[in-house]
């Protein structure tokens, strides 16, 4: 295909804030993990496809399934959409309980 450009499994973003391997990184609708640890303006490389173990909120009981969504506010997934404020990021693969910590996602990509 003359029009493909790449798989969309990493995307380089320009970071609008320091981030560091592992953090949930927003970029309007685009919700991924950082690739590595980056500065304001630099290269990010986001993880848009993949399973990560990720912060929630404490209070979620979480089940295998359960649609998470991220409350950048918090820097966390939840099972709350707050009413369309809060992006899809993917779907629980492991079950979480309240409380917890963190549970482990497939991102939609």
């Amino acid at each position: 295909m003359k029009n493909y450009v790449q798989k969309g499994e990493n995307i380089t973003v320009p970071a609008a804030a320091a981030a560091n391997s592992g953090d949930i990184v927003q970029v309007g609708a685009l919700v991924g993990v950082a690739a590595g640890d980056v500065e304001i303006g630099e290269d990010l490389d986001l993880v848009t496809v993949g399973c990560f173990s990720l912060p929630k909120l404490s209070t979620d009981a979480v089940d295998v399934g359960d649609v998470l969504y991220f409350d950048a506010a918090n820097g966390v997934v939840t099972l709350d959409d707050d009413t369309g404020a809060n992006d899809r990021i993917g779907v629980a693969i492991t079950a979480a309980g309240n409380p917890s910590a963190a549970v482990v996602v497939r991102l939609d990509g």
